[in-house]
């Protein structure tokens, strides 16, 4: 790998190290029980029954996005990441895509944690829904025939797998949708580098209270 390349996306290279990090000392800490429910909600993943009655930690609604539930499933959620991280890090920039990740994620876990306390919950996908949801959100506002396009495929996507999670149980479609939310409202109050001014100053602050309010509801209900 080039050297450029690091320069390139460093977000994108941080956020493959980390979790790949995770899941290397998920295996050599638990052994052959690294994917048992209990090795994984050591390692961080989300268990919001645990998490309802004790609010400390919460900080686990962070945390699953870097652990995960086999090795299909870091498979598959990396190389994701490697190809649609490096594209989605050129248009927002660095800080705005890592921001925009860790905030889908948080919002995707949020929805977990509320809406299906008794799973065990973990994987990137929170994160990476979020980001579909941010390129189809650009595409549909965007001047630019490129973006139009990619949000278009992106959203073809996002159906064909929420489709897809509609037939599979082991997989948490409520982390997925919340991943969505979190993704679309953060595309608009993160500024992208392409079409910095797509989005008015009201819009972004907008978008921006909408997403602090829905977190702080779901987080208040959860325990009310």
């Amino acid at each position: 790998m080039q050297v450029n390349e690091w320069k390139k996306y460093p977000a994108t290279y941080l956020l493959l190290g980390l979790t790949t990090l995770t899941f290397i000392c998920q295996y050599l800490l638990n052994s052959f029980q690294a994917t048992s429910p209990l090795s994984l909600f050591k390692m961080g993943a989300m268990f919001g029954t645990f998490v309802q009655y004790n609010p400390l930690e919460l900080w686990r609604l962070i945390t699953p996005i870097f652990v995960h539930i086999g090795v299909e499933h870091f498979l598959f959620n990396m190389l994701t990441l490697y190809f649609m991280g490096r594209m989605a890090e050129q248009i927002f920039g660095t800080l705005r895509f890592l921001g925009l990740y860790l905030l889908a994620g948080v919002m995707g876990n949020a929805f977990t944690l509320f809406f299906t306390p008794n799973v065990i919950a973990a994987g990137a996908s929170t994160s990476l829904f979020g980001l579909f949801a941010a390129i189809v959100i650009l595409g549909y506002y965007s001047h630019s025939p490129l973006l139009n396009q990619l949000g278009r495929n992106y959203l073809a996507l996002i159906v064909i797998n929420l489709i897809f999670n509609l037939f599979t149980p082991s997989v948490g479609i409520t982390g997925h949708l919340g991943g969505l939310v979190g993704g679309a409202l953060a595309a608009i109050f993160l500024a992208n580098k392409v079409e910095s001014r797509l989005f008015s100053k009201g819009w972004r602050f907008t978008s921006f209270l909408t997403y602090v309010k829905l977190l702080l509801i779901v987080l208040g209900f959860t325990y009310l």
